[in-house]
């Protein structure tokens, strides 16, 4: 220290550190020629001396003119050692990095003016302290003084000149510094890094496109910038680089892939826009590089298929048909359960397109990979089966289109079809609303009349007997009005004829003895009409009650279809067809007078023609054909001449004795259910009103007390 004090004047030291900027820099001028004859002489040793001087007595000193004077004079010495300078950064650098994060603004910016010197001087033999020169730029670009900013700026493109000239910057040592100051939310430091990366990135020798996945994330997160500056820049170097991919040989798509699936889920409309821009040239460009992450690619494109912005729904959709339609195979790493769970977790999305594409998903995989897929059925059959309930029609035929995809063997069939019921037991609401469109649809899909066979069997040994009631009402309603079940509907006018058409009838009889309206309609459609009339007077006054009267009413109105043409058109022949006026005369026999269904059979039957019965019939007929007739001539002789005749004569392909034996059995369990619940919401009310008391109310006399209605509430409408 003595040395280097002998070197430099006192009145030079002194002017180093006064407080006129004039005098300082005419110190640093002294310094610098100093400097030179030292340089000049190679005497290194006194320069250390004078340098060491310049950094611990000024840039490092309290008082801040000492600093700038310091700051001044260790520029001044590098220009001084000129070719010479190198050896002696390691020396001069550090204390003037120091410096820029001196809390005197006007020390900064002489900090500034002073690096900006000495990489005048040592150029590219100063990037070894590049990333701490960079981390300061940083920081300066931030800076809270506009001259310092300024000073910073000219500083900055001065090192990226150097740079971009210079064979020794590493650009491996540079990224985890850019990576890590990628998260700054400064908007001034963010200009200052993309401006570094775009510079960098015109480099030829620079491979920016390598290390990209490194900076990509912070990249996006500047698309959602307050400063639309900083958009458009950050827009414009992702731009560059998706160019530079599409050019490119050897990309690394899977860190990217993961990058961009997180941000095409951003609040920010552009961000998204752009994160499903590049993730549709991925799709397009990645190849087998991306079938690990097929599955969170998908999850990334199915909620943007039903984006609020029209651009970002077409390429969703556009990269979801790309994604769809590649081929890969399990080897190359194709995860089927990965990719259903995605599907399956969107199936709970609130917007449909969304759930119409993730349907569409597990239909192709199941085109694909079936057997895969069925090895996962059990995490999403419960999901598909929810998926019924769905308000929008569009999605429940999807499902469906699903669900018979699944059960194309019969196991899965049966698994099916108990699961459909089960859910119908626990949700009436989706029997009365969607039990039609999912039935037609299935029997559409599946076959109409294997699908009603299984129905049949497992309601037949339902053990919840009033949810067995409804559902065969239901499915009876189905058989009669739906047009997809025409087909079925012929061949059960043929069970007394055909084969197959009795096969069906019975199988089907034994669940449809759960609702006596129901196997009467059956009956009908099957023209066994003596058996319907056989049914009807077997029943009993407390098979008469809201629900029975409903169903009445819903037959009497179908007879008047064109479902029951056939069976009108056999009115015209009522000699052939005594058991099914008996038949219409049962059913109009229960129909209270003042009804609406009472009119419109009554109204039919006297359509019935009397011309083509003999004398012997028309006296009969006259009193019992015609509903208004008071006679009481018993019309049973006459329809006994002709049990033997027309349609009835073939009756004994049916053990209809057997079936009456099975449909009393049936309706028996229903009347003992049914006294069971009346007794116990009896004494359920009676245990209210103890516990309750109120006070005693004046009885009505008999005449004017009202008619006693059922408790249970009629199941609702079916929508078909």
């Amino acid at each position: 220290m003595a040395d280097a004090l002998s070197i430099i004047p006192a009145s030079v030291q002194r002017n180093l550190s006064d407080k006129l900027y004039e005098k300082r820099k005419n110190a640093a001028l002294e310094v610098e020629g100093i400097v030179k004859q030292l340089a000049a002489a190679m005497d290194h040793d006194r320069i250390t001396a004078v340098i060491k001087l310049l950094a611990e007595e000024y840039t490092y000193s309290p008082q801040a003119n000492h600093r700038k004077g310091g700051l001044i004079g260790l520029a001044a010495a590098t220009v001084g050692l000129t070719s010479e300078a190198s050896q002696h950064l390691e020396q001069i650098v550090p204390p003037v990095l120091h410096s820029f994060s001196d809390q005197d603004s006007r020390v900064r910016y002489y900090a500034c003016e002073a690096l900006y010197n000495i990489a005048k001087v040592v150029r590219g033999d100063f990037i070894v302290f590049f990333n701490q020169i960079f981390d300061a730029l940083c920081k300066l670009s931030a800076d809270s003084d506009a001259n310092v900013q300024s000073a910073a700026h000219l500083l900055d493109r001065l090192v990226k000149d150097i740079v971009t000239e210079s064979d020794q910057f590493s650009i491996e040592e540079f990224i985890p510094l850019l990576r890590e100051r990628m998260n700054v939310l400064n908007p001034y430091v963010r200009q200052f890094l993309v401006g570094w990366i775009t510079v960098l990135d015109s480099v030829p020798d620079i491979d920016m496109l390598g290390f990209l996945p490194d900076f990509l994330d912070g990249l996006f997160n500047m698309l959602s910038d307050t400063s639309r500056e900083i958009r458009q820049q950050a827009d414009s170097a992702l731009t560059e680089f998706l160019q530079e991919i599409k050019n490119s040989p050897s990309v690394d798509y899977g860190r990217m892939a993961q990058i961009l699936v997180q941000r095409a889920g951003s609040h920010d409309e552009f961000t998204r826009q752009t994160a499903i821009t590049w993730i549709n040239e991925f799709v397009k460009l990645g190849g087998d590089q991306l079938v690990p992450y097929y599955a969170d690619i998908l999850g990334s494109i199915l909620p943007c298929i039903s984006d609020k912005e029209e651009k970002i729904r077409v390429v969703a959709r556009e990269t979801n048909e790309e994604l769809r339609e590649m081929k890969a195979d399990s080897a190359e790493g194709f995860d089927v359960g990965a990719i259903l769970n995605v599907a399956k977790s969107h199936l709970s999305s609130e917007w449909e397109a969304t759930r119409i594409e993730a349907l569409h998903w597990i239909s192709a995989l199941l085109n694909r990979r079936r057997s895969e897929v069925l090895s996962f059925l059990s995490d999403i059959s419960d999901t598909l089966l929810k998926a019924l309930s769905d308000h929008s029609d569009e999605v429940v035929l999807l499902v469906l289109e699903v669900h018979a995809c699944i059960a194309k063997d019969d196991e899965h069939f049966h698994q099916l079809v108990l699961s459909l019921v089960q859910n119908f037991r626990g949700n009436n609401t989706l029997l009365e609303k969607r039990g039609a469109l999912i039935i037609r649809r299935l029997c559409v899909l599946l076959d109409a009349e294997t699908v009603y066979r299984k129905l049949s069997l497992i309601l037949e040994k339902e053990l919840d007997l009033d949810f067995a009631a409804v559902m065969v009402q239901a499915l009876n309603l189905i058989l009669l009005t739906s047009s997809e079940l025409f087909q079925l509907r012929e061949l059960l006018k043929q069970s007394l004829i055909n084969a197959a058409g009795r096969d069906l009838f019975l199988s089907l009889y034994a669940s449809w003895s759960h609702s006596s309206m129901a196997t009467i309609s059956l009956c009908l459609l099957a023209q066994a009409y003596q058996h319907a009339s056989t049914i009807i007077q077997s029943l009993v006054e407390e098979d008469i009650n809201v629900k029975f009267m409903v169903q009445l009413d819903k037959l009497i109105r179908l007879l008047e279809t064109p479902i029951f043409t056939y069976m009108r058109l056999q009115l015209l022949e009522p000699q052939r067809h005594v058991c099914l006026l008996k038949a219409l005369y049962g059913l109009l026999m229960l129909l209270p007078q003042q009804s609406a269904a009472f009119k419109i059979l009554r109204t039919r039957l006297k359509t019935v023609p009397l011309y083509s019965l003999s004398d012997e019939q028309v006296q009969f007929g006259t009193a019992h054909f015609n509903p208004g007739s008071t006679s009481s001539v018993p019309i049973e002789p006459i329809m006994n001449d002709h049990l033997k005749q027309g349609t009835d004569n073939t009756q004994s392909w049916i053990d209809f004795s057997s079936r009456l034996q099975l449909f009393e059995q049936m309706q028996q369990k229903h009347r003992t259910l049914a006294k069971s619940q009346a007794l116990q919401h009896k004494y359920s009310t009676s245990t209210k009103d103890i516990q309750q008391p109120e006070e005693p109310k004046q009885e009505l006399p008999d005449a004017n007390r009202p008619t006693l209605k059922s408790s249970r509430k009629a199941p609702g409408p079916l929508q078909l």
